[in-house]
């Protein structure tokens, strides 16, 4: 008896492991896990953790006084857009949440196999018992064992136990007999009819959570791109701003320069009305830079949010990046609608999770179904005590009691089943329209994505002419205004039609760029990861002629149809 109970005295010490163990061993599996997933879905993995410059100190040293000081940090930092990049993949507190979900994902698919895992149990428990004048009897039962689901939807448990008892009666005699029982049991149930394999309902969560982890796995990859997309995206609009807080103040002082011209002439050759007509301009124009200017500062200030920078922060953007942008051109995508659609029932992410799931609500069709089944289960169990004395080698086999046999529950009231069984038919209804749903949004945003492309490049060819003509409209007005042929107002419409085309012109690039990387993002074909990925085209050589088409909404050589052509069915 000794030694059992110092056995299972000494396993309890040894799986008493620090905390900082276990947290190494939980990493350990789910980061496992996650790239053993990650290489069957895409081919190949990734490095992936959740630390953070927090993660390896103790949660009680870290005061509410460190993180107010850190955000209310006040420095200066001048970036580009691969510095943006970076620094958003690193600081951003969205995108670590995203981390920790994919991680707490694979964390629950550890404790889904766990329960199909060798489960080691060990315990004592002493006691007493007894009245201060009568006899007492002390006691300490343990109990060493391993136990296992399996995948057959049975259970398996093996377990050794050992009770040795005292009696005690007269204080002069203090210790009367001893008493030793150690006991070796076997136990096995396994179902033959409902819940039987992959119908068990605890196969079936292992299986979920092992799907759990795929679509886990799509969803932060399918972050990943939309979040470098955004990324890029708000660096450009924010690049943008600048230019019209730049055309603003170069509008104002043009008005300044009008209002002093008209001020000089008025002494003798120009109204006072006119010159009063220029100061509203000009304050017309102070007002209109001062508003671009703040708001361009908001922008700013929600893109170090973005990138988890302190709000405090003075952040500076590179300006060549939009350089390169406007070098590059407008890249066209000349995909047919059809083709892009294919394309994306192949690759996009979550349509490839949504297919899936539908797949899911097929299959607790199958396990609700067969809980409405009878229930057949076999059971046995085998038991082998020791005799006295207390010795492991005395086990005698041919005392083994053992008991075998079969438990049938009829069928004959299955009220929450059927009604869980219908509810996993309604589900699966549900599950198809919401594939069918996501497959529609998709043609949509593609086919929308593709008209705003060729929209927006329409639009630039006509916003480049419209500043040439309001440039030469303003020119014409000034010198017709010297010449005393023009009014003041005449000029200022010039002006004003000059900063907007400006201003238009200024957003057209980015406006493009963001029509372009979100259509290649819904069709599933971007790929985030070489530098400048913005500049590349992904589907480049990897097209046949018959996926290439021209883009709805294209007219050809920029002339402008009648809308018969788009109203009316074509042969």
């Amino acid at each position: 008896m000794g030694r059992a109970a110092i056995l299972s005295l000494g396993c309890l010490v040894l799986v008493s492991c620090s905390a900082k163990h276990y947290r190494k061993s939980a990493d350990k599996e789910t980061y496992t896990i996650i790239q053993q997933y990650h290489q069957a879905v895409f081919g190949h993995t990734n490095a992936f953790n959740i630390e953070t410059a927090y993660s390896q100190r103790d949660p009680q040293t870290i005061p509410p006084a460190e993180i107010i000081g850190d955000r209310s940090a006040s420095n200066r930092a001048s970036i580009n857009l691969e510095q943006a990049l970076e620094m958003s993949l690193k600081q951003s507190r969205e995108y670590q949440t995203q981390k920790e979900q994919l991680y707490l994902t694979a964390l629950t698919l550890t404790g889904a196999r766990w329960e199909f895992s060798p489960q080691f149990f060990a315990g004592a428990t002493p006691q007493i018992a007894g009245t201060p004048s009568g006899a007492q009897v002390g006691s300490v039962s343990s109990k060493l064992g391993v136990g296992q689901l399996l995948k057959t939807g049975g259970s398996l448990t093996m377990s050794l136990a050992n009770d040795l008892v005292r009696y005690f009666t007269g204080k002069p005699d203090l210790v009367a007999r001893n008493s030793a029982i150690n006991t070796l049991s076997v136990n096995l149930t396994q179902p033959l009819l409902r819940g039987f394999g992959i119908n068990n309902p605890a196969v079936e969560s292992l299986t979920q959570a092992e799907r759990n982890v795929v679509y886990a796995i799509r969803s932060y990859s399918l972050y990943q791109q939309q979040f470098a997309v955004e990324t890029v995206n708000g660096y450009f609009a924010l690049l943008s701003q600048k230019d019209i807080v730049r055309n603003n103040y170069r509008n104002y002082t043009n008005r300044v320069e009008t209002t002093m011209y008209l001020e000089a002439r008025a002494v003798d050759r120009e109204r006072t009305s006119s010159v009063e007509d220029a100061r509203n301009a000009q304050l017309s124009a102070k007002k209109d830079y001062i508003n671009s200017l703040a708001a361009y500062l908001t922008a700013l200030d929600g893109y170090k949010l973005r990138l988890g920078l302190p709000i405090g922060c003075q952040l500076f953007l590179d300006d060549r990046d939009l350089d390169a942008l406007i070098q590059a051109g407008l890249t066209p995508l000349e995909l047919s609608p059809k083709a892009a659609f294919e394309l994306c029932v192949e690759k996009q992410m979550e349509i490839l999770n949504a297919i899936d799931r539908f797949e899911d609500s097929k299959r607790k069709i199958k396990v609700s179904a067969d809980r409405l089944r009878a229930e057949l289960n076999l059971f046995a169990d085998a038991k082998l005590s020791s005799d006295s004395p207390d010795d492991y080698t005395k086990f005698d086999p041919d005392k083994v009691r053992y008991t075998a046999g079969v438990t049938l529950n009829l069928p004959l009231d299955r009220q929450l089943e059927r009604n869980n069984y219908r509810a996993t038919l309604v589900s699966f209804e549900s599950q198809l329209r919401s594939l069918a749903l996501t497959l529609d949004n998709y043609k949509d945003r593609i086919e929308r994505g593709m008209r705003t492309m060729e929209q927006t490049r329409l639009n630039y060819i006509v916003n480049v002419e419209s500043l040439k003509n309001a440039e030469r409209r303003l020119e014409n007005n000034v010198m017709l205004l010297e010449a005393g042929r023009a009014t003041v107002r005449d000029v200022r419409e010039a002006q004003d039609g000059l900063i907007e085309a400006q201003n238009n012109l200024s957003s057209m690039y980015p406006v493009y760029l963001t029509a372009r990387l979100n259509l290649l993002l819904n069709i599933g074909v971007i790929d985030t990861q070489p530098a400048k990925f913005w500049l590349l085209d992904p589907l480049k050589d990897r097209l046949s002629p018959q996926q290439m088409a021209a883009p709805p909404l294209r007219m050809p050589g920029d002339q402008v149809p009648p809308p018969q052509q788009f109203f009316e069915p074509t042969s």
